[in-house]
């Protein structure tokens, strides 16, 4: 079996290295979003680089971010949910391929898979008005992609084959809105879903500008908070808290995070 590599860049953002297709999901890039601002490393243009397609799982503003995307450069493939097409041709981007729940999209020796996402997806305040998807990256191993979503029944459709799931555990402020999962919510999710390996995401990377030298909770403790769950509801799922800037690595050894 063929290496893997997922590089945690931060907030739901991954860079899925597998078959010598590069996959990045919901590109947040910039250092600040709007109030927010982002810990942790800063982008290393490496990542950037040679991107096949990027996934947007809805267009909230922490998940499709147009200056973002600018970065990356207009002409990067993007697979977006259905009505999203106008508003980034609009801003000159010119690879885009709409999607709903089922569709499968081939990208080079992989293939994506669209599947459901329990979250309210359109773009405030004004639109447009779209479903909010997840994503299974098949080819030498299989990835989900969960984007935003709280639990839903029909995760456990999902596998059993999956080899890592990429679940978001938290978000960027104290609290979270609704449609989103908490630490006990995500473990519930890979106990449903119970793939090889989960990976807490969407934790500890933007916070509200002045947050920075409380050095609050929510930045550290969700993933850990996560782990401890999954062990009592799914004990059989092994976590990897990857931090920003690090990387998993899947092969035929096994999987071990290894550092930037």
């Amino acid at each position: 079996m063929s290496q893997t590599e997922l590089t945690y860049i931060g907030h739901s953002t991954v860079l899925i290295e597998m078959d010598g297709v590069r996959v990045m999901t919901d590109p947040i890039l910039r250092r600040f979003l709007g109030p927010l601002v982002r810990f942790g490393p800063a982008i290393d243009p490496g990542w950037l680089e040679g991107i096949d397609v990027a996934l947007i799982s809805h267009l909230h503003h922490d998940h499709l971010d147009f200056g973002s995307l600018k970065v990356l450069g207009r002409q990067t493939p993007l697979i977006v949910p259905a009505g999203a097409a106008g508003t980034l041709e609009r801003r000159g981007h010119t690879q885009i391929h709409e999607v709903s729940v089922g569709d499968v999209v081939d990208v080079g020796a992989v293939k994506v898979e669209v599947v459901p996402a329990a979250h309210a997806g359109s773009r405030p305040p004004f639109g447009p008005h779209t479903e909010a998807l997840g994503f299974i990256v098949r080819g030498s191993h299989s990835v989900y992609f969960a984007g935003d979503t709280e639990v839903f029944p029909e995760m456990a459709e999902l596998g059993p084959d999956l080899d890592v799931a990429l679940l978001p555990v938290w978000g960027w402020g104290p609290t979270l809105g609704v449609g989103h999962m908490d630490p006990q919510q995500a473990a519930e999710a890979a106990s449903l879903i119970r793939p090889r390996i989960a990976v807490p995401i969407h934790w500890g990377t933007f916070s509200p500008i002045g947050f920075r030298w409380l050095k609050p909770r929510y930045l550290t403790e969700p993933p850990l908070d996560f782990a401890r769950h999954v062990g009592e509801l799914a004990p059989e799922v092994d976590v990897h808290v990857v931090v920003a800037g690090e990387r998993l690595v899947l092969d035929d050894a096994g999987a071990r995070v290894v550092g930037q």
